[in-house]
Order: structure tokens, then sequence, then C-alpha cells
């Protein structure tokens, strides 16, 4: 067993949460999450899931609609 002490490096915050399905990209913001401070991973309560869910898969009129380029990597 190593002797190396594991320390919490996750804090509560707000995040801005993107997908795209089928096409289409959806953000939602102030989401709230654990986020790593060394390598900015995010985890979501099952409950925070679920209404990522629902405002997604609803189709909510969204507060605003933004415009952003896209870019090939290749």
């Amino acid at each position: 067993m190593s002797d190396i002490a594991f320390e919490e490096t996750f804090v509560d915050s707000f995040v801005t949460y993107s997908v795209e399905i089928a096409g289409k990209i959806y953000v939602v913001e102030n989401v709230p999450a654990r986020v790593c401070q060394e390598t900015g991973e995010k985890l979501f309560a099952p409950e925070t899931v679920d209404r990522l869910q629902e405002i997604i898969w609803g189709q909510q009129p969204p507060l605003k609609v933004v415009e952003t380029p896209v870019y090939s990597f290749s």
C-alpha cells in the first residue's frame, strides 16, 4: 500500500455545459458541478444530469442564441 495521502482537488463550482446532438449544439450555463483543480474534469450529480436532459430534450425556448465559428482540425 502506498504511503501517499489522497488529497481532494475537486471544488464546487458553476460551469457551462455543451453537447452536440444530431448536429445541433446545446449550451447550458450556470450548471452546478464538482471541478478538479488539476485537470478541469467536471463531475455532475445525478439530479443535475436529469435536469440537463429535461432542458435539452424538453426543447424549452432558449434564453439567448449565440453564433459561433466552426473550424476543421485537419
